[in-house]
């Protein structure tokens, strides 16, 4: 059963929304958030990301940094950039690209039912980025940016709120650069909210899609607030944080590639045989990007050329659902031990290319740094939503979403 509530959401001006909405803020790197945000004064990474307002040399998770994005927070509201709703409402956040539409409710959620792992997680996550967003949501008095979540489709929550889009102008439509259309809808029907919230206490499990960091950081600041204000009551804002929630129907997870940025030290004769221990190797003629159609084909460019690896079936034998996914696959027998990539996380050798970028840009980063890249086949959303039922990891960097769900169309306060 999920509980699920309207919110007073601090949201820009209708007329800026254009203006303030960015990409999240863990989508690039200090210079390429400068870059994005450089003459935008109104754009959010102005907050998300404030060091990008504070000297080069100032590092990105020093407190000053913090109390900057809490100083460039309020002048947002006080300059009117950003206004807060008078009182609670459900949301509705579209994104059509291309062909593609998925329309989420933006909503709060329960810290408890996150902590009591009601709402199902499927990555780990690094100490270092919790930490940050843990300071950043606790000096700032907000979460800045929403959790992606997803459930099993719902048939009376979709007709209500399609319904309702239908005979509803939005208060807000734009065109981001990357050719996305968002457009936002305030909820204020009463009888409807009041339906929306009965609903999802029908839905058994909410699961995080992506935001996993963002969940955890915003937990530990709800219990981090109840030990300084024991008499709060038990609806305090902090007890519970931001979501977008998408019905499963809506989402697509889409491939998310690999570059290693050299063979530790082997000859390319010598990874290729050893690759073939666990793959079947074919090199492709001509030079197409090779994209896996199926489980259990991968994608490897190597040397200016592209090869089908394809899995030897013994590999998956007995072995869980996660187990058998096809970047657990390349993980266990290949990365680790031929590569030296022991933990995907922290390990500087390996990067990771989202699918949307194309196939192209892993050969470019191999024509021009060396190394090796793999174009992966994406888990499907079953597959995520069924090893977060049976309390499995999926290795790091399994599942890339878009789109990205655009930061500074809604903020929620701690202290509302």
């Amino acid at each position: 059963m999920a509980s699920v509530k309207p919110f007073r959401a601090v949201r820009p001006r209708p007329d800026l929304a254009d203006q303030v909405a960015s990409l999240p803020y863990d989508v690039m790197n200090r210079e390429e958030a400068a870059e994005m945000a450089k003459g935008k004064p109104y754009n959010f990474l102005h907050i998300g990301r404030s060091e990008i307002d504070l000297p080069e040399e100032k590092d990105q998770y020093a407190p000053d940094v913090y109390k900057k994005a809490r100083e460039n927070f309020e002048r947002f509201m006080a300059e009117g950039i950003l206004r807060q709703d008078e009182t609670p409402h459900f949301y509705l956040y579209q994104q059509t690209m291309g062909e593609r539409v998925q329309t989420g409710l933006v909503a709060t959620v329960s810290v408890d039912e996150y902590l009591n792992g009601e709402i199902k997680r499927h990555e780990l996550t690094r100490k270092v980025k919790e930490i940050d967003r843990i300071n950043h949501f606790d000096v700032v008095d907000a979460h800045t940016e929403p959790v992606f979540l997803t459930y099993r489709g719902h048939a009376g929550i979709a007709e209500q709120t399609t319904s309702y889009q239908a005979e509803h102008e939005p208060d807000c439509s734009f065109v981001t650069d990357d050719g996305i259309r968002h457009t936002v809808w305030t909820i204020r029907d009463e009888a409807l909210t009041r339906h929306i919230e009965a609903s999802f206490r029908e839905v058994p499990t909410l699961y995080i899609a992506d935001g996993h960091h963002r969940s955890a950081s915003s937990a530990h600041v709800g219990v981090k607030r109840r030990k300084e204000y024991p008499d709060a009551p038990a609806d305090a804002a902090f007890n519970r944080f931001m979501a977008v929630i998408f019905p499963d129907t809506d989402l697509k997870i889409y491939d998310y590639n690999r570059f290693v940025s050299d063979l530790n030290g082997l000859s390319e004769d010598q990874f290729l045989v050893a690759v073939n221990k666990s793959f079947d190797v074919t090199r492709l003629t001509g030079n197409e990007p090779f994209r896996p159609k199926v489980k259990g084909e991968i994608g490897m460019y190597l040397n200016h050329a592209w090869y089908k690896l394809t899995a030897h079936d013994y590999l998956s034998v007995g072995k869980g659902l996660s187990d058998r996914l096809d970047v657990s696959l390349l993980q266990d027998h290949v990365l680790a031990p031929f590569l030296g990539i022991d933990d995907p996380r922290t390990n500087e050798r390996i990067d990771f290319v989202g699918g949307i970028r194309g196939l192209d840009a892993l050969a470019t980063r191999v024509d021009e740094e060396g190394g090796v890249a793999f174009s992966m086949y994406p888990p499907t959303l079953d597959d995520l939503l069924c090893i977060a039922d049976d309390g499995l990891i999926m290795p790091p960097k399994s599942t890339w979403f878009e789109p990205k769900l655009r930061s500074g169309l809604f903020v929620h306060r701690l202290s509302d």
